[in-house]
């Protein structure tokens, strides 16, 4: 997928150089005086004032709505959750104790969630990791409902309970500009630094620690030859990892949607 995204970066980085050249020249003063009366209007208009601003072209008034730029979609490639993503640049109000618990109910238990679960309790069967749960129906049925309690209850950690306590803002910023590697390097930073409600920077503690305070909690569920501090921590590293490939891809998401995909919010 990385190697997807540098080609997709690359080729929309060409475009925009041609298009660059492209654009024509300003005309001199003496050709500005002969073209000047070509370009009034068919029917006269109201005098503006002499001290009025000079109109803004078309390319000073694109923002990133216009572009299509770090604009992020509700859901990625039409079934992701994207809930807690924002466009670049955006200012949004102060996230309340009620949306953050809303978006930790709506990632948890989205249609998308019990998908995924299905599948990732398959391939953990597959590759037969918990023997102790063997194989079968009943074998898949175990690793099924194991694997959506430890999602849910990240998402309720993580984007709920300490993000509502320590007054931090659990929605991604989207970057939106400048190089691949300066934005995958903010996106894995996001893992350790977050917006605060105030609008600050902060350790991301709801992250961290959420993350393992999830990992602990489910030794409670899991047979005991897995409660180990070894096996907690395992968990707990995977789970950070795997929120650092998602803020990966809610970063990249946009520049792969406007260029391949065009779809709309």
């Amino acid at each position: 997928m990385r190697i997807a995204i540098i080609y997709v970066i690359y080729v929309l980085g060409s475009a925009a150089g041609r298009a660059l050249d492209k654009v024509p020249q300003p005309p001199s003063a003496s050709s500005q005086q002969i073209v000047a009366p070509l370009e009034l209007p068919d029917a006269p208009g109201p005098k503006e004032p002499q001290n009025a601003s000079p109109a803004k072209s078309s390319s000073d008034q694109s923002d990133p709505a216009d572009t299509g730029e770090g604009q992020q979609t509700k859901r990625i490639l039409w079934i992701v959750p994207n809930f807690r993503a924002v466009s670049a640049d955006t200012k949004l109000p102060t996230q309340s104790v009620k949306d953050k618990f809303k978006t930790a109910a709506l990632d948890s238990f989205d249609y998308s969630s019990f998908i995924f679960a299905g599948i990732q309790a398959g391939i953990s069967q597959a590759t037969d990791s918990y023997p102790e749960f063997h194989q079968g129906v009943a074998g898949y049925g175990r690793y099924y409902w194991h694997t959506f309690a430890d999602q849910a209850d990240e998402n309720l950690w993580v984007e709920g309970i300490l993000p509502s306590v320590l007054h931090e803002d659990s929605r991604y910023y989207t970057l939106g500009h400048g190089g691949f590697v300066k934005r995958g390097f903010y996106a894995v930073t996001r893992l350790i630094i977050t917006r605060t409600d105030s609008g600050g920077e902060t350790f991301n503690a709801s992250e961290i620690v959420g993350a393992g305070t999830t990992a602990a909690i489910s030794a409670a569920y899991y047979p005991s030859k897995y409660q180990t501090w070894t096996k907690i921590g395992q968990r707990w590293l995977t789970s950070v990892l795997i929120d650092g490939g998602t803020f990966g891809a809610k970063e990249f998401w946009p520049d792969v949607n406007r260029a391949i995909f065009h779809q709309a919010d």
